[in-house]
């Protein structure tokens, strides 16, 4: 029996002997057939897994190029329909203000057209009387003074003369004049009335434009977040890795940014408002500050934080940047236009150095006031309340968020 198992047992150990490799033979890379005469990679092979990598590493870099310009299309966009609902609030500012004016110089024109009506009939009573009578009244009263007896009489007939010219002398001046008035009173209106009609177009072109531009800033928004889950799936591809952990690592780059471009703007102001009174354009005489209407107002803004971000918005809904602000400070018993740039004229200048909470903030593309484009409420430790811009929901964030603030008013 033991005869028998042996022959068999050796045979077995032979066989799994020869599966095994040489002694010193390095094992195959994985997924690599080794070839039977050299197990080592070649030269091609390495150059060629290099060249691999370096392509991939290339797509990654050129996808994250793509990735940063998409971001700052999307900044873009927001940023330009933002500025048209703005455009838009302006032109209904003017509208409004014309509108005023021409209600305010319409009641001056009828009142200016009684009077001259009135003027006009003094006027042809005076030359009424002198038809009666043949003559003036001045030679009338003339030839009652040299018909006069005695002193006395001659004295109240020179009197009479007198009261009688100074009369005349009136109703004409005073008709002469109420006309001219009331002729540069009514052109006066029709320019008003002009103008109501000439800003209520600019309101509709401005309206049409503000619509156009959110209907195309929401194409690019979808445009925009689709092209960059393409992009994030190719860095993937090209890296290895997974749809969501490029997805993570790219909101952490972002985020990453953001902290050090507000962290820069921080910095700016910091040294603007160090820099000498006589050196710096942030120097302005103290303005008076109301913490009761601060609070009021900041108060206001934050019950309104998660609404949404409405074109033209007052409230209760939603809120556009300068509805909020408005109607923040409207809460603390301060009138403000709905345009921001109005409410920094409104407002009185402030330097970031002397900003207190329920101040507001501004921002522009050209340095101008006149073409302001966002306003915030300042809450204090350099943060701020907003209706960012449109698909957005008004929220607290970093006064920086949007770079360093151009203007800072205290309204």
């Amino acid at each position: 029996m033991a005869r028998r198992i042996l022959p068999t047992l050796l045979l077995t150990l032979s066989g799994l002997f020869g599966l095994l490799p040489a002694a010193g033979a390095a094992p195959a890379a994985p997924g690599i057939a080794a070839p039977a005469d050299d197990p080592y990679p070649t030269a091609d092979d390495l150059a060629a897994a290099k060249a691999e990598e370096t392509a991939r590493a290339a797509d990654g870099a050129a996808i994250e190029v793509r990735l940063t310009a998409a971001q700052t299309e999307l900044d873009r966009a927001g940023r330009e329909a933002e500025q048209a609902v703005e455009a838009y609030n302006g032109a209904q500012a003017r509208l409004t203000r014309a509108r005023a004016e021409a209600a305010r110089t319409g009641a001056e024109a009828a009142v200016a057209a009684a009077a001259r009506v009135a003027a006009a009939e003094r006027a042809a009573e005076l030359a009424a009387e002198t038809y009666r009578q043949g003559a003036s009244a001045q030679l009338s009263a003339l030839d009652a003074l040299l018909g006069a007896e005695g002193p006395r009489a001659i004295s109240a007939q020179a009197a009479a003369i007198g009261m009688v010219g100074a009369r005349t002398r009136d109703i004409l001046d005073t008709a002469t004049a109420t006309a001219a008035e009331a002729a540069r009173t009514a052109e006066a209106a029709g320019a008003a009335e002009a103008e109501a009609v000439r800003a209520a177009d600019a309101v509709r072109q401005a309206k049409e434009r503000a619509e156009a531009r959110l209907a195309a800033q929401q194409t690019q928004v979808t445009e925009i977040t689709a092209r960059r889950e393409q992009l994030l799936a190719a860095l993937a591809t090209a890296r290895n890795t997974t749809l969501e952990l490029e997805r993570q690592r790219r909101e952490a780059l972002e985020a990453a940014a953001a902290r050090q471009a507000e962290e820069d703007a921080r910095a700016a102001a910091a040294a603007a408002a160090a820099r000498p009174s006589n050196d710096s354009a942030d120097s302005f005489a103290e303005s008076p500050w109301s913490a009761g209407g601060a609070e009021a107002a900041i108060a206001f803004a934050r019950s309104k934080i998660g609404l949404p971000y409405i074109w033209g918005g007052e409230g209760p809904a939603g809120y556009d940047c300068s509805g909020l602000t408005m109607m923040a400070w409207r809460r603390a018993g301060k009138s403000l236009t709905h345009f921001a740039a109005d409410q920094y004229a409104e407002s009185t200048p402030v330097s970031y150095a002397q900003l207190r909470p329920g101040d507001l903030v501004f921002w522009t593309d050209t340095g101008r006031a006149r073409d302001i484009h966002h306003v915030a409420l300042y809450i204090g430790d350099d943060q701020m309340i907003e209706a960012p811009r449109p698909g957005m929901a008004i929220k607290q964030a970093s006064l920086w968020i949007m770079g360093r603030p151009d203007f800072y008013g205290r309204p």
